[in-house]
């Protein structure tokens, strides 16, 4: 069910041009608990979240902490240290999110994320022989992933950045695991564990 339901032609065009997604099935009448689930969508779809106006306890700090777990960036805008609406944009650039005044600083920060997201590392496409990884070495990754990895499915990407190993050698160990039995992989590079 839309909501707003103004927002009704919306989405239809968003339909048509684009992609609606939700959590929740079809006909269900949404709650106000379900909110910040949808925005950890939203930010999790974004390449970064502007935090225009946000009390101490809003909603909109939830967001802007999924938007931080998730990697993405999160910029606010400050205000008065008097308004209570502005206490939360001015802790987050407090604790790091980048300070915003105007568009161009926007502009400037989004050119500088799709550069980082859009050029890829030259040593991932170097041409040679595949690199033999010794088996401590091995066994050591295949202990370090099975420590990332739980019941919840992990993208392969995700567990390259979150052990810091080589992608080549995230491969090898996240093989073996499956060979044997320790791992399974769900489809589209995600990996589980498959025991405990």
């Amino acid at each position: 069910m839309i909501y707003p339901p103004e927002h009704a032609d919306l989405t239809n065009e968003i339909c048509q041009r684009g992609l609606v997604i939700s959590e929740m099935p079809l006909g269900y009448q949404p709650k106000g608990r379900d909110f910040p689930r949808r925005n950890r969508l939203i930010s999790g779809l974004s390449l970064g979240v502007i935090i225009v106006e946000a009390a101490l306890r809003s909603g909109t700090l939830i967001t802007a902490r999924c938007a931080m777990e998730q990697g993405r960036d999160v910029f606010a805008i400050p205000g008065s240290p008097l308004d209570p609406r502005s206490q939360g944009t001015n802790k987050l650039i407090r604790d790091g999110a980048t300070l915003i005044q105007s568009a161009g600083d926007v502009i400037e920060a989004i050119q500088a994320i799709t550069a980082r997201v859009m050029e890829p590392q030259p040593s991932l496409f170097e041409e040679g022989p595949a690199p033999i990884y010794a088996p401590a070495e091995e066994a050591q990754a295949e202990r370090t992933l099975r420590e990332l990895l739980s019941f919840t499915p992990a993208h392969k990407d995700m567990l390259i950045r979150d052990s810091a190993l080589p992608p080549s050698l995230v491969a090898a160990a996240l093989l073996n695991l499956v060979l044997s039995g320790l791992v399974a992989e769900t489809g589209g590079g995600h990996y589980v564990r498959s025991t405990p």
